[in-house]
């Protein structure tokens, strides 16, 4: 898997973006069948605490080829890019380019690229940040950050995740209140596939302790105040004290992307 993909999401004229077509999901039956699956096989890995390994491998042999990897090139996406390496060569990785990104992320994609030989997919939304700024304003993610991030992330990543079967991603319950419960492997309800999160029970301690001890490349912005790192007009570094995820859209209510419930 490598390549780029615009999506195309149509917009009305006048400044709010319509909603995303829905992805092409399996039928309802089968939706309710998988859905129970998975929780099966989810209580089976909350009785064994995961291990992060075994997940992906479960993964990649009940979805692959159509299982992919979301990759923000932050610490816990880079380990799993190492863990992927090691026990699902197989699964495929992917990311959204908003186009918005520090250079350090590029950079970090770049790293892992060299290291580990992955050919991620970059998904671009249908406009530029400029016909982003003709269409609605200059610097939306400053007044209307939950448009900007629809326009942006979600709905690219709608339209990709129509393709696929299932995707994993680096949540972890210790990252903030709404990701407690996260469990090891679900049914996806609002992209309609499968979904799972290996590091769900992982500590942030036990994330550097893999990174230390295989050498994976991280995104050098961690070590300079940013433990959660999206794009760039709307992360900044985390003052002493405050919560890890304080840095993101700061100054909003809002605490998410809208990528995760």
């Amino acid at each position: 898997m490598s390549g780029e993909i615009r999506t195309d999401v149509a917009r009305p004229q006048g400044g709010s973006a319509a909603p995303a077509a829905p992805a092409q999901g399996p039928r309802p039956e089968e939706a309710t069948w998988e859905e129970a699956e998975l929780a099966a096989q989810n209580a089976v890995f909350e009785r064994r605490g995961g291990p992060a390994e075994d997940v992906l491998t479960w993964m990649a042999n009940r979805y692959r080829p159509e299982v992919v990897l979301a990759c923000s090139f932050g610490v816990e996406d880079c380990v799993l890019v190492d863990l992927i390496s090691r026990h699902a060569p197989n699964v495929g990785v992917f990311y959204l380019d908003t186009q918005l990104l520090f250079p350090e992320t590029y950079a970090t994609r770049d790293r892992l690229i060299e290291r580990y030989g992955i050919r991620p997919v970059r998904i671009l939304p249908r406009q530029d940040p400029e016909a982003q700024a003709a269409q609605f304003g200059p610097a939306l993610w400053a007044r209307q950050p939950d448009l900007c991030c629809a326009v942006r992330k979600v709905q690219p990543l709608q339209a990709f995740l129509g393709t696929q079967r299932a995707w994993i991603t680096g949540l972890r319950r210790e990252q903030s209140p709404t990701r407690a419960n996260a469990p090891f492997i679900e049914w996806d309800r609002k992209f309609g596939l499968g979904k799972a999160n290996p590091l769900a029970a992982w500590r942030v301690a036990e994330v550097w302790r893999h990174v230390h001890e295989h050498d994976v490349p991280y995104n050098p912005l961690h070590d300079q105040g940013f433990p959660s790192i999206g794009c760039w007009p709307c992360t900044r570094a985390v003052r002493a004290g405050e919560d890890p995820r304080a840095g993101r859209w700061s100054g909003f209510v809002k605490t998410e992307c809208g990528l995760h419930p």
